[in-house]
């Protein structure tokens, strides 16, 4: 009783155009979503490995002369360098031309603060790029498969009906390739959602961690001392607010 044609073959050569489209959706969706997962997983870990040498390079520098040399002779490659290297910038454009001009209003505690907030959004921005896209195909593939699971049912009882053979084994077949679409589209949201969810928590605990950096960076420009600075080096250059905020 078995119709060894019968499979996902038979089933793209007897949908329509509809049904091929909503599979090409998938196959994009699909191809989006793994392409987000590679890049920005590569990216996140490049982020963690900079960021730590980067933290353990500021916290057993000697003075901020010599942070400031250490930016300007390798950059900023990092989300804790680039706060460190605007917040400094900040610092002496202040100390240089004070308050001319409109943006720059205020103490130099101010301006700094401004200029700290402003980088801790532009990079919570970046870490979110690319989150819409994965939150998106989670949240309609399987939509999309189940539009195209109905289509293609639809269409298989038609022939049914038109061919006058309504019994099981001629139903179970057509129907059941109909249901491959529905499969496909778990299979595309499933690995969406989990990188979502893995990507917005490792986002939440770095800008825990620049928020906590941000503080303590502050207070050495401003104060001449952090609040966590002995601590920190005591731990051998591990900042210790940022392992309770990581926490």
């Amino acid at each position: 009783m078995d119709n060894p044609t019968l499979g996902f073959g038979h089933f793209l050569t007897q949908t329509d155009g509809l049904g091929k489209t909503l599979l090409a959706i998938l196959v994009l969706m699909s191809v989006a979503s793994w392409a987000l997962v590679a890049v920005k997983g590569l990216v996140q870990w490049r982020r963690r490995q900079r960021g730590a040498s980067f933290l353990a390079t500021f916290w057993n520098a000697p003075t901020m002369d010599a942070v400031r040399h250490e930016l300007a002779t390798h950059g900023a490659h990092d989300p804790f360098s680039h706060l460190s290297a605007h917040a400094l910038h900040a610092q002496e454009h202040h100390a240089r031309h004070g308050a001319t001009r409109l943006a720059d209003a205020g103490s130099a505690s101010d301006f700094i603060t401004r200029t700290i907030r402003k980088v801790l959004d532009e990079e919570t921005m970046r870490m979110e790029s690319g989150l819409t896209t994965l939150a998106t195909v989670g949240a309609t593939a399987p939509f999309v498969g189940l539009f195209g699971t109905v289509w293609g049912v639809y269409h298989a009882l038609v022939a049914i009906g038109l061919s006058g053979a309504g019994t099981l084994d001629k139903v179970a077949g057509p129907v059941g390739e109909a249901l491959i679409m529905t499969g496909l589209g778990l299979a595309v949201a499933i690995p969406a959602v989990v990188a979502y969810n893995a990507f917005t928590r490792s986002n939440r605990v770095l800008a825990a961690q620049l928020d906590a950096f941000a503080f303590e960076l502050h207070s050495f420009l401003t104060l001449g001392e952090a609040p966590g600075a002995a601590a920190a080096q005591a731990d051998g250059g591990k900042v210790r607010p940022l392992k309770a905020a990581a926490a």
